[in-house]
């Protein structure tokens, strides 16, 4: 699940924040230690470390001293409002600027929208 296309400490921090959306780890679940993490990649426990405490950074984690890291209570909420926005920024936005050019209307876009889910 690791590859080359970014720095693998961002890496762990995303499979961790797509686990908090999907409610694998649910709100105060607690997540696996640097060293799991470091095994199971086969990474650096350094490293998994260093994608751990980008996520406690952000609030989405929190430290239980000598027992471990937790998801904090609104972490699954935080982590969709930032994704919807990034959705919004990466796909909306320049696809609604396209169909703009293209002389494509909204409820033209919303049909090629459905029929392209359809497949």
């Amino acid at each position: 699940m690791i590859d080359d296309s970014k720095p693998i400490f961002l890496q762990i921090a995303e499979l961790i924040e797509n686990d908090i959306i999907s409610g694998v780890l649910a709100e105060e679940a607690q997540v696996p230690s640097t060293n799991e993490f470091a095994a199971f990649y086969r990474i650096n426990p350094a490293t998994a470390a260093k994608g751990i405490n980008r996520l406690v950074e952000d609030g989405l984690l929190y430290k239980k001293r000598g027992i471990g890291m937790f998801v904090t209570k609104d972490a699954p909420r935080r982590l969709r409002e930032q994704r919807r926005e990034k959705f919004q920024q990466q796909y909306i936005t320049p696809l609604t600027a396209e169909a703009a050019k293209l002389g494509i209307g909204l409820e033209e876009l919303v049909t090629m929208i459905k029929t392209g889910s359809d497949s």
